[in-house]
């Protein structure tokens, strides 16, 4: 892990609540509130301030807070994803060492595919019952990719600040 695991260990408390806010919202309306988008990207640039190791640790992947919104918006604007996902994975981007790509890839997939299934799962099962308001249980092919989303940068930052690999 390229991360620093000191700040991984700061950033989870603030982090965590967030990724749970942006998962249930997504699956209750499937939106993701700008204020969550925001406070993610502010933590980061406050938080940052005091717990990356240096100076260019912090400026480096703070420099991935604009490319991930660039990108994000890239996909958006081709219809892969939602303004929101768009928006939380650009303000997630700064949490990521970008030497972990392909780590953060496979987390990726295995929550989308976990999530998905577990989605498609409980939307066809009596399960359905616990949360019968959901929306996206009702939007036909698209999916709540803010419980994904919310899901690999937790997981993310949870290995950076436990695991040593």
């Amino acid at each position: 892990m390229h991360f620093p695991p000191q700040a991984a260990l700061w950033f989870l408390p603030f982090v965590l609540p967030l990724c749970y806010v942006v998962a249930l919202t997504d699956l209750r309306s499937m939106r993701i509130p700008n204020w969550t988008v925001d406070t993610l990207a502010l933590i980061y640039i406050i938080l940052g301030l005091l717990v990356m190791p240096t100076w260019a640790d912090y400026g480096w992947q703070l420099l991935h807070l604009p490319a991930g919104i660039a990108i994000g918006y890239l996909f958006y604007a081709s219809g892969l994803v939602g303004a929101g996902d768009a928006k939380f994975a650009g303000a997630a981007a700064p949490y990521m060492a970008f030497a972990d790509l392909k780590l953060i890839i496979i987390i990726f997939a295995a929550a989308l595919l976990s999530g998905f299934l577990a989605h498609r799962l409980a939307r066809h099962t009596p399960l359905r019952r616990l949360a019968p308001d959901w929306q996206s249980w009702n939007v036909g092919v698209k999916f709540p990719m803010g419980l994904c989303l919310g899901a690999t940068l937790a997981i993310y930052l949870c290995l950076a600040a436990f695991v040593t690999i």
